[in-house]
């Protein structure tokens, strides 16, 4: 691709927060058992990663940010059908359908980490809720282990979904977007 084709979308940040996130949730998803050092650290990895993403979502450059992606309900949902149907539009950024994906994923992996986070304070009395989980019930804390699972199931099938639209917008557009997403860079 010539440079006078190419621009920066994606920042360092972005594309160093996403491949991170691929490795630690994977890492924590698959990693037994759960309170392995290594299945911890990686949910802890995932909480941070999580965080600075959000905030950069707020501040960081024009691509990162939430209110570039974040459309009106109908517009989403033209835009999944018109995904389905091979003749989306082509967004610079992200698309609509991409920019509801994004925040699923930011919300579904909060959830299954402060879940863990919950598991982790009932099960080993450690990390910042093991106070406020102290005194819980063995069905309580089964209930919760059974919640934390739940979730990470759930996120795993939004990847799934993920890198199949990635797959889709990827053949309709006639561009590498998991490129993109290593060098910063789409076709203007």
């Amino acid at each position: 691709m010539a440079e006078s084709t190419r621009t920066r979308v994606w920042d360092p940040l972005v594309r160093i927060i996403h491949w991170l996130l691929v490795v630690a949730f994977f890492t924590a998803y698959f990693v037994e058992p759960e309170d392995s050092p290594i299945h911890v650290l990686a949910g802890y990895t995932v909480l941070g990663l999580v965080i600075v993403r959000v905030v950069w979502g707020f501040v960081g450059s024009r691509h990162a940010r939430f209110s570039d992606f974040m459309y009106a309900p109908a517009v989403v949902l033209r835009d999944l059908g018109d995904v389905l149907r091979f003749r989306a539009k082509r967004y610079l950024g992200h698309s609509p359908g991409g920019g509801v994906m994004v925040v699923a994923l930011l919300i579904m992996l909060l959830a299954t980490t402060v879940s863990g986070l919950m598991v982790y304070g009932v099960d080993e009395q450690a990390g910042p809720l093991a106070s406020v989980m102290a005194g819980v019930s063995k069905e309580a804390e089964d209930t919760l282990e059974e919640v934390h699972e739940t979730l990470a199931n759930v996120t795993l099938a939004l990847v799934v979904l993920h890198v199949i639209g990635v797959a889709i917008a990827s053949l309709s557009h006639r561009e590498n977007l998991v490129r993109s997403m290593f060098t910063g860079y789409k076709q203007r």
